[in-house]
């Protein structure tokens, strides 16, 4: 509840600060805040907007800090449910490559043989299921999918209806209501700090000093950071929660998909590319197809979750039109399971599918898994 208001808050303000700050600019409100978080735009009033962002992340980082120590103490409630509970959560707001983790997690538990349940609640999700419900839907067939804003009902009905023997919290690290066995963090080499500042003035949804909570943290796309970059990360982050194991991960392309078929990763290189994408890290995307070979001509961004109409179906197919008939239009997986169409203008559209490699600490995240056991 109290991330959903901070949240909420956070969006209103976004608006007003596109207004002050780019009057007339076509930049939706979320576009304007990450600009300006990201000191990426020059506008009229940019500056003060950032200071007067940072100043407003000072009480809202103080009501994180409250409130964590309220649940330290045992003054706020927490509901146990009859099963373990894995947390899979972050520090920071999407864009972290969750979605591959929890995916990851669901096949390993199946692999030991256990019921698996995944909770959620289902943000960007305006009727019915969000697109990472679909995605986890489309590649765990066995693995059932519960969206809704009362997580501690949603583990009550996954025990009692579905006879879960383990439950995933996905993006449940700030929901503390519900007692957790395992929590593992989530944290983007590319963007491992949130620029410094809880919301609004940074992307930190609280203090990084909630990280000692953590018993693993997964640093994704370390690939793409570089070596020195990724040791830097992980010394703050044992000076930051001593003891606490460190994986370190990349979020590699494993096939193609048009339509129901897959085609190889492989066939990408050397290709024309356009690619698009509604997600929290779109750089990283753009990343990963150059460094599999594509010749990226364009890009295009769209909010992360963002439900497609068929208005942007149509702005998406005068796009690609623009692009020699032998151009690959390519998107990810969240994007394409909301759109479902094999081609755009008569260009081939394909969804780059991912899977979780871990390529430094897998025995140790496997031992963490097991521990409620």
């Amino acid at each position: 509840m109290h991330q959903d208001i901070t949240l909420l808050l956070n969006r209103e303000f976004m608006q007003f600060v596109s207004k002050i700050t780019l009057a007339g600019s076509a930049m939706r409100g979320s576009e304007v805040w990450l600009a300006i978080v990201r000191g990426k735009t020059h506008y009229l009033l940019t500056a003060p907007a950032r200071w007067l962002l940072c100043l407003l992340s000072l009480p809202y980082g103080l009501w994180m800090r409250i409130r964590n120590l309220l649940y330290d103490a045992g003054w706020l409630r927490v509901e146990r449910a009859e099963v373990p509970v894995i947390v899979v959560g972050n520090l920071t707001l999407g864009g972290t490559g969750k979605t591959p983790v929890v995916e990851y997690i669901a096949r390993f538990y199946r692999q030991h043989g256990k019921r698996v349940a995944i909770l959620s609640r289902g943000y960007g999700a305006e009727a019915g299921r969000n697109d990472e419900a679909m995605v986890l839907e489309e590649n765990l067939e066995d693995v059932p999918h519960l969206q809704g804003k009362d997580r501690v009902a949603l583990a009550r009905t996954a025990v009692e209806e579905l006879t879960s023997e383990v439950l995933i919290l996905d993006d449940g690290f700030q929901h503390r209501r519900l007692y957790r066995d395992v929590d593992i963090i989530v944290m983007d080499a590319l963007n491992p700090w949130g620029y410094g500042w809880t919301l609004p003035g940074g992307t930190l949804r609280e203090p990084l000093s909630g990280l000692k909570r953590a018993n693993m943290i997964l640093l994704t796309r370390t690939d793409l950071a570089g070596e020195r970059v990724v040791q830097g990360i992980r010394r703050k982050i044992l000076h930051l929660a001593p003891g606490c194991s460190v994986a370190l991960t990349e979020h590699r392309p494993c096939s193609l998909l048009n339509g129901t078929q897959n085609r190889n990763i492989s066939e990408m290189q050397g290709k024309k590319v356009a690619a698009f994408c509604g997600i929290g890290n779109p750089d990283g995307f753009y990343q990963t197809l150059e460094r599999w070979g594509c010749e990226l001509l364009a890009r295009r961004n769209y909010p992360d979750h963002h439900a497609y109409n068929r208005a942007d179906v149509e702005e998406l197919r005068q796009w690609a039109s623009s692009f020699a008939e032998d151009t690959w239009i390519i998107t990810t997986q969240k994007d394409w399971v909301k759109l479902r169409l094999d081609t755009l203008a008569e260009r081939t559209l394909l969804a780059m599918k991912i899977e979780l490699k871990v390529l430094v600490g897998e025995a140790r995240l496997q031992e963490v898994l097991l521990t409620p056991w």
